[in-house]
């Protein structure tokens, strides 16, 4: 069954501590060619069938109002992934509109 992947981050303008928090933490680590991390969020939705414009326009509803806060987060990714791995369509949300 296909998966459509849903990457959501932070707005760029925002601070983000968690991200921070690991910056902080690869500092300490000795990992210092890292600048800035951001921490974001994915979501796995498995399909029961094939994935058309119909699912994919559910998908940018659902992404919108349900999985990002879109006050402090940005919907950046939407990706089709069939049953092998494959990515079979992808791009910002506003790509896929």
């Amino acid at each position: 069954m296909p998966k459509i992947v849903v990457d959501v981050m932070p707005k760029a303008e925002l601070l983000d501590p968690q991200g921070k928090a690991v910056a902080g933490a690869l500092g300490r680590l000795g990992q210092s060619a890292f600048t800035d991390v951001r921490v974001g969020k994915r979501f796995e939705l498995t399909v029961d069938g094939p994935v058309d414009e119909t699912v994919l326009a559910s998908v940018r509803e659902i992404a919108d109002e349900l999985l990002s806060n879109q006050v402090i987060e940005d919907v950046v990714n939407i990706t089709v992934v069939d049953e092998a791995g494959a990515h079979s369509a992808s791009g910002a949300s506003g790509a896929l509109a």
